[in-house]
């Protein structure tokens, strides 16, 4: 079988993306099925962007529509054409301090509280986080909750000023079109702000 480059990240991607069983895609990513269950629950591999296998030529459409119809059905990988160029360059282990560990948790409740029409599908791209984190700090669930804390992501440095303003205009103008659509008018003041001036008040209020 070929073997899957960034398998983990592969396996978020899939996880996110489709609907195949846990044992399906610990097969294709060669990973056992727990761990591919602990991605799910955000437990495992929380850092980790997810890979398209589709894109980067590791997996046919095809061969994905037919296994999320048969769950017994197990994909077959491709040698990407890309292979040398997606090959993850090795860098030296490096130890990563316990307060940075927790940016993208603290990330994801400043948009929770101060721009919560984002969808999380947006969150997920901008912070490099799943859905399923992005639950169990909505939820207060996340194993870490009572030190989470609504931080800027842009302070934390996991995006740009210009990202998030996209993303926040994104969600507002997606707004008014659904209430001009339901025919109701956006109360004064109730589009969302730009986070320049979120961050400013968060910052005012500490």
């Amino acid at each position: 079988m070929t073997q899957i480059l960034m398998p983990k990240a592969t396996a978020v991607w899939l996880v996110d993306n489709t609907s195949l069983t846990f044992e399906q895609i610990a097969d294709f990513c060669v990973l056992h099925p727990l761990e591919v269950k602990g991605i799910a629950d955000g437990e495992v591999a929380r850092d980790i962007r997810g890979a398209d296998p589709i894109a980067n030529g590791q997996l046919s459409r095809d061969e994905l529509d037919v296994a999320e119809k048969d769950a017994a059905y197990r994909m077959k990988a491709q040698k990407s054409r890309h292979a040398e160029l997606l090959k993850p360059v090795k860098k030296a282990p490096r130890y990563t301090p316990v307060s940075r560990r927790q940016d993208r948790p603290d990330a994801i409740a400043w948009f929770i509280r101060n721009h919560p029409e984002v969808p999380d599908s947006q969150l997920s791209r901008v912070l490099g986080t799943t859905k399923a984190t992005i639950d169990q700090v909505r939820n207060r669930t996340h194993w870490n909750s009572a030190n989470i804390k609504p931080v800027d992501p842009v302070t934390l440095g996991l995006s740009t000023q210009l990202e998030l303003d996209a993303v926040v205009r994104k969600a507002a103008d997606k707004r008014a079109k659904e209430a001009a659509r339901r025919g109701e008018v956006e109360p004064e003041g109730a589009t969302l702000r730009p986070a320049s001036e979120t961050g400013a008040a968060h910052d005012e209020q500490d």
